[in-house]
């Protein structure tokens, strides 16, 4: 699949005839707020234990229970392009790690070719062949990937991050190369970029499950890399769902610094869940560049998810392949009226100076 033809293909006026797109919904969700609350996996808890950065609909709160909580009639606006999505989206926040020890938070930027406040760049896409239907999903339907204390390479490599180019660069999201699960160890002149795929199969019974991610499974068959619901959903999942991908692109180019370096070049960066360190064999140690003995990784990184599209809108932008940030069948807001959409920080954390600790004071460990 020409992946890399189509994601070009969206930052060009007009799109030539002659390329064929695959169907993916792909738009922007401005910043809603960076808070220390995750209803998914600490549910009422204030503060949770790590800062998340969230966008979509402004009902996001500790307590996202359903039937209690109803995206769509609790939220009075939405921080994403789709005025009928409501769904709210999460990841870990980037932080840079100086040579003297203290923090600051990386600020997001938008994706080339779109527009909006920092966020996330969602993506929904459907059988790209259109050989399959899929099915939207439910209300109050969750789910998660990724494990924010992982010290080691995931089993499916479903998170990863790309050192990126001044510009022009959109190509392979799907974690292929030169894509990474470690976090870059370089300068990056264009930022860091960070994927989560989201899997394409569902049991059609839970709408969550006690580790948010047993009732979802990904694809029997399916590539490593492959973006799109691809292989053969199991008999234990068989309901075939959209693909959800997050892309995050953080602007790591202030940092971009050697005086704010550790002293050795090792990679600063560092997940606001703690991340991890990993020790290193003195094999490795010789062959890798490491800080007093132990290497940062950033595998830690992860992805929430909790739908609230309103009524079947979502069904039908999947049944009618729209692609690209518009649609004929879903109503679409301003960039300007996006951005407005934002939400006061429960936990009054500070966002934009240095810290001698992580939010939550969060040990490197």
């Amino acid at each position: 699949m020409q992946w890399e033809l189509f994601l070009l293909s969206l930052l060009l006026e007009p799109i030539s005839a002659q390329i064929v797109i695959p169907p993916m919904l792909r738009f922007t969700c401005s910043q809603l707020v960076v808070d220390r609350l995750d209803p998914l996996v600490n549910p009422g808890l204030i503060p949770s234990p790590h800062q998340h950065q969230i966008v979509g609909g402004n009902s996001f709160n500790a307590s996202m229970d359903h039937p209690s909580h109803d995206l769509v009639k609790d939220s009075s606006c939405t921080s994403c392009t789709f005025s009928e999505d409501f769904s709210n989206y999460w990841t870990a926040v980037l932080y840079f790690r100086a040579r003297n020890g203290t923090f600051k938070r990386v600020p997001q930027i938008t994706s080339e070719g779109l527009g909006g406040n920092g966020g996330i760049t969602v993506y929904y896409i459907p059988d790209a062949n259109n050989k399959l239907n899929v099915t939207a999903f439910r209300p109050g339907f969750r789910m998660l990937v990724g494990d924010a204390a992982l010290k080691t390479p995931g089993s499916a490599h479903k998170v990863c991050h790309r050192c990126m180019p001044k510009s022009g660069d959109n190509s392979n999201l799907n974690c292929a190369a030169p894509d990474s699960q470690t976090l870059p160890s370089g300068f990056c002149v264009g930022g860091i970029r960070s994927v989560i795929t989201f899997p394409t199969c569902w049991d059609g019974r839970n709408l969550d499950s006690p580790d948010h991610e047993s009732h979802v499974a990904y694809g029997v068959g399916a590539g490593a890399n492959d973006v799109g619901p691809t292989g053969s959903c199991p008999t234990s999942h068989p309901v075939v769902i959209p693909q959800v991908m997050y892309e995050v692109m953080w602007d790591t180019r202030e940092f971009n610094d050697k005086a704010l370096w550790p002293e050795d070049g090792s990679q600063p960066f560092v997940w606001s869940t703690g991340d991890q360190y990993v020790f290193l064999s003195p094999f490795f140690q010789s062959h890798d560049k490491v800080l007093n003995g132990v290497h940062r990784k950033g595998y830690s990184q992860h992805g929430d998810y909790v739908f609230g599209w309103q009524d079947d809108s979502l069904q039908r932008a999947m049944d009618n392949r729209c692609t690209g940030d518009t649609c004929t069948v879903l109503k679409t807001q301003s960039t300007e009226d996006s951005m407005k959409c934002t939400k006061k920080q429960t936990v009054d954390d500070d966002l934009h100076g240095w810290l001698d600790t992580l939010p939550g004071n969060r040990m490197l460990f």
